[in-house]
């Protein structure tokens, strides 16, 4: 009996798994294809001086697109848990989230963490592999300014001066808050066994559910958003390359910094997949924060990559414990678990909203196209 109920379970999964991509990708033709018509069509407003009213509206509609790729998740019965300290003081301050990286599932959830607060999702950038700006999603963070960091050992130093670059010529001018980094570089899976090795022939800590962060981007970071520093380079050069023509006074001085623990249900990582087909079971994720005044953070490199790295070790310590145990373990005044909760009338109303908008723009294509072709016939 319990086989047949298995095998009935199996078999609804393939329908609704085909019906769940059909939607996904349908999401994905109106929602980029209106986002991204409307930033064109809207762009005359950058080049006549209203920077600031163009990105203004860029930025809800980047939150709108957010939402459906949270929606695909919390569809799908992947609930997200907040616990640990209390982030509302630094959400609209500037701001560095740094995370441990496991799967492809880890930006969707955190998408859908951040999207029930408005002032994150319109005022962030993402910090991400190269590879996603080739993906149906790369126009849309290349509207929004994100950055594609470069990966491999030999382009590290070209990705670190790129990326202090955009952080003066886009995250600073257009006032972003939040800045997105996973110093790990990569998926666990995939950098655990050269983590390991390179643990060992450095005398590091051996570590089996994190891998050793790099701490390049967040020293450029913390360079980048530092007012003094600024100041003692200002007319000077990055390496040999960039050249630091921003008045110190402009730079608005990094905060706080967010360390996110993302935490599985034992250990198993949420991929892209099991979001776009649904076939896993529902489950529960937890986002523990840990928030760091940057009065805190230690500013000599040497003592920064020490710092990184202990926050590293704690995350293992914490894993290794919430996979045994089932239980986080949490400091004493920390926030308990509490569900991220969205809201299905919001998801609703913005497919309605994303779907007369598509509907706007065929029908205005369609009348220019029979416009252009009377013209010429």
């Amino acid at each position: 009996m319990d086989r047949m109920c298995n095998v009935c379970k199996t078999l609804f999964l393939i329908p609704k798994g085909i019906f769940r991509l059909c939607f996904i990708l349908l999401n994905n033709v109106y929602c980029i294809g209106t986002y991204t018509i409307w930033m064109i069509m809207l762009y005359p407003l950058r080049r006549l001086g209203y920077q600031d009213m163009y990105y203004k509206i860029e930025g809800k509609m980047f939150h709108w697109m957010l939402a459906m790729v949270a929606m695909w998740s919390w569809w799908a019965g992947y609930e997200v848990m907040e616990a640990g300290d209390d982030i509302t003081e630094c959400l609209e301050d500037r701001t560095l989230v740094i995370a441990n990286h496991q799967s492809t599932g880890d930006v969707p959830l955190l998408m859908a963490t951040f999207n029930t607060r408005r002032q994150i999702l319109p005022n962030i950038m993402w910090i991400m592999d190269s590879v996603f700006k080739y993906t149906n999603f790369g126009i849309v963070s290349v509207i929004h300014q994100d950055f594609f960091i470069m990966s491999g050992r030999k382009l590290r130093e070209r990705s670190l001066l790129n990326l202090a670059s955009h952080i003066y010529k886009k995250y600073i001018p257009l006032k972003r808050k939040w800045l997105i980094l996973f110093p790990e570089g990569g998926f666990l899976r995939k950098r655990k066994v050269g983590s390991q090795k390179y643990a060992l022939k450095n005398n590091l800590p051996h570590l089996e559910h994190v891998t050793v962060p790099r701490v390049g981007a967040l020293h450029t970071i913390m360079d980048c958003l530092n007012p003094e520093k600024v100041a003692a380079n200002n007319n000077s050069t990055i390496g040999t390359e960039i050249t630091l023509l921003i008045d110190e006074t402009s730079v608005q001085k990094l905060e706080w910094i967010l360390d996110i623990t993302i935490a599985y249900p034992k250990g198993n990582p949420i991929d892209l997949a099991e979001i776009v087909f649904g076939y896993r079971p529902p489950c529960k994720t937890l986002m523990v924060y840990k928030l760091y005044p940057l009065s805190q953070v230690p500013k000599d490199p040497d003592s920064l990559s020490k710092w990184l790295l202990n926050r590293w070790v704690e995350k293992e310590r914490m894993l290794e414990t919430y996979y045994q145990t089932g239980e986080f373990p949490l400091d004493e005044n920390s926030q308990l678990p509490t569900p991220v909760v969205q809201d299905p009338l919001r998801f609703l109303i913005l497919h309605l909203i994303f779907i007369a908008s598509t509907y706007f723009h065929v029908q205005v294509f369609a009348a220019a196209y029979h416009y252009c072709s009377y013209l010429i016939y």
